[in-house]
């Protein structure tokens, strides 16, 4: 029996027909419902879990690495302030050993110079009182040289 009272060819479909192409479309509708796609939508799910799960730990490992390179850098900048510190406290100890051993190398000057002159003084002193005596007779002789004929000392003046 046709279902269109007119002549359309193959495309007018019998009862029959209709019923099992019916049947087998609720049959194939009811297994792609209810078995495919929960599998699939299942899988996708855990897909997504993943890539999710994936993507909230590597922004937590980003998040970790980001802090403790921000520790790090704190750590770097506190010894490096420590080293200026240092530094500074080095350069500060070499300025005053410098002025102590220049005071000390003053004193050492002015002894050494205070005992020259002491010693120089006393040497002249000396030859003054070993020179005093004979100094008639070289002046004389000096100035005989001078003159060219020898003058007479005169000893005890």
């Amino acid at each position: 029996m046709k279902l269109l009272p007119m002549n359309v060819g193959p495309l007018n479909p019998t009862v029959p027909d209709l019923l099992i192409g019916g049947v087998l479309f609720l049959l194939c509708f009811w297994i792609l419902a209810g078995v495919l796609l929960p599998r699939i939508k299942r899988t996708l799910e855990e897909r997504e879990a993943l890539t999710t799960g994936r993507t909230h730990e590597a922004e937590a490992i980003l998040a970790e690495a980001a802090e403790v390179r921000s520790r790090y850098e704190a750590e770097l900048a506190g010894a490096r302030h420590e080293a200026a510190r240092i530094r500074q406290q080095a350069k500060e100890a070499g300025t005053a050993a410098i002025a102590a051993a220049r005071a000390e190398g003053m004193r050492e000057r002015d002894a050494l110079l205070a005992a020259g002159a002491e010693r120089i003084a006393e040497a002249r002193a000396a030859a003054e009182a070993e020179l005093r005596p004979h100094v008639d007779v070289l002046a004389a002789d000096l100035a005989g040289r001078i003159l060219g004929e020898p003058l007479p000392a005169q000893i005890g003046h």
